[in-house]
Order: C-alpha cells, then sequence, then structure tokens
C-alpha cells in the first residue's frame, strides 16, 4: 500500500452500502446512494442511485446500474453508468455497456459492445425501486 503506485479503488464520496468478503447476495439489490462490493452478488440486476464501487474481490454476476461504475473485481452482465465507467487494471468486465464516458485502464479486461450517451441523456431504465415506489405514476 506504500511506496507502491498500485491503484485501488478509493471511494471519493460517501459509501452508504457496503457488501463485505464473504458476503453472498442471490437476486435483486436496490441502493438509494453508493454501493460498495467486496462479495459476490448474482442473479437479477443491482441498481444504485449514486456510485457502483466493485472492489478487487468483488464479483457480481447481473446488470448494474449506477451514476459512476468503477470496477476493481469482475462484472459478468451489462453495465448502465449514467456517467462513467471506469476499469482499473484488476478489473474485469464481460457485457455490453451504455456509458457517457469510459476509461479502460491498462490489463483491464473488457468484451462487450458499447453505446455512447449524451452526458444529458439520462438512462431508460435506471430508475431505483424507491423512485418507482414514491412516484407510482410512473409504473
Amino acid at each position: 500500500m506504500f511506496g507502491k503506485k498500485n491503484k485501488t479503488v478509493e471511494s471519493p464520496i460517501r459509501v452508504e452500502t457496503i457488501i463485505g468478503k464473504g458476503t453472498s447476495i442471490n437476486g435483486d439489490l436496490y441502493c438509494k446512494g453508493s454501493i460498495r462490493i467486496e462479495g459476490k452478488i448474482e442473479g437479477g440486476e443491482v441498481v444504485a442511485a449514486g456510485d457502483v464501487f466493485v472492489g478487487q474481490g468483488g464479483q457480481i454476476l447481473a446488470n448494474v446500474k449506477g451514476r459512476n461504475v468503477i470496477i476493481a473485481g469482475d462484472i459478468r452482465g451489462d453495465v448502465d453508468a449514467k456517467e462513467k465507467l471506469e476499469i482499473v487494471p484488476t478489473g474485469s468486465l464481460i457485457g455490453d455497456i451504455k456509458i457517457a464516458t469510459l476509461v479502460i485502464e491498462d490489463g483491464a479486461i473488457f468484451k462487450g459492445k458499447s453505446e455512447s450517451r449524451k452526458g444529458n441523456e439520462i438512462p431508460t431504465a435506471a430508475a431505483t425501486k424507491e423512485e418507482k415506489e414514491d412516484n407510482p405514476a410512473k409504473n
């Protein structure tokens, strides 16, 4: 950690939810804020109103939607990042992406199709479960 310039995923903003190492979730996951995943999530989708951080030990076998998505672990599914998708050298993404900004660092793995969105375009299905519950007219 000290002395080397190995890049680690640090959350510059507050992370409200953490899925720790050794934790496994099967099913959909909806988060009002930002989430950090060090464990395993599979099935359905992971939707965050804020940012999604996937740590080096983190694994997601589901579709992911969030404002910014930073991957140091592994995602096997489609990613819809409203603003930026970043895959660091230890990260791997197998799936299609829809993004405004894309950063893939040397050593990172990405296999899939990409679709760019304009900076002000809103993701079509990125409403969280809470947003749907708060505004029944959208259902």
